[in-house]
């Protein structure tokens, strides 16, 4: 088995096709496996690092291994009840219910912190650690957390059901949070 390990900066900003495209442009130079198994490639794209020094990355092949699917990693997090095998990948109700604890917390920071997750939905522009200065919650994951598993979960999304709504999809359940 031949694992690559690639750290890589991918723009948010521009069009939801250009955001896509530049991540599909990335995967497509891939080397390939010779078989199933041992013989397979695996990558690990490093693609964010947040405030907690912690790492965001790609994994491939995904569970499902559909054409450039991928699954959404944070290094040293565990998603999983207690007692249940780790998950280090977090599915959309874990961010689902960790933005309602932060809109009990404060509604004004959840305000602030919804608007940065709607600059990502809408791929207005890149959103930085600057961003996230004000941003403190004493509840749930850090606030770039959200904003930067968000972005890699829509793209995800816009690559796995390309020809459908794509990150629409996981916007649906994220909208009437606001």
């Amino acid at each position: 088995m031949t694992e690559h390990k690639i750290t890589k900066f991918f723009s948010n900003a521009g069009t939801r096709n250009e955001v896509r495209m530049r991540v599909v442009n990335v995967l497509s130079i891939e080397k390939p496996g010779t078989g199933s198994g041992d013989l397979a490639s695996r990558y690990t794209y490093y693609v964010e690092t947040i405030s907690d020094g912690n790492r965001i990355y790609l994994r491939r092949p995904a569970n499902l291994h559909n054409g450039f699917d991928f699954l959404v990693c944070i290094e040293n997090y565990n998603f999983s009840d207690e007692g249940k095998r780790n998950r280090n990948y977090p599915k959309h109700e874990d961010i689902v219910k960790d933005l309602l604890l932060k809109k009990r917390e404060s509604i004004d920071l959840y305000k602030k912190l919804f608007s940065l997750i709607e600059d990502t939905y809408y791929c207005r522009r890149d959103v930085t650690g600057s961003d996230f200065n004000e941003l403190k919650f004493n509840e749930g994951y850090p606030a770039d957390f959200i904003v930067k598993s968000l972005k890699w979960l829509f793209i995800e999304q816009d690559i796995r059901y390309w020809n459908y709504s794509g990150r629409g999809m996981l916007w649906e359940g994220l909208k009437d949070l606001k």
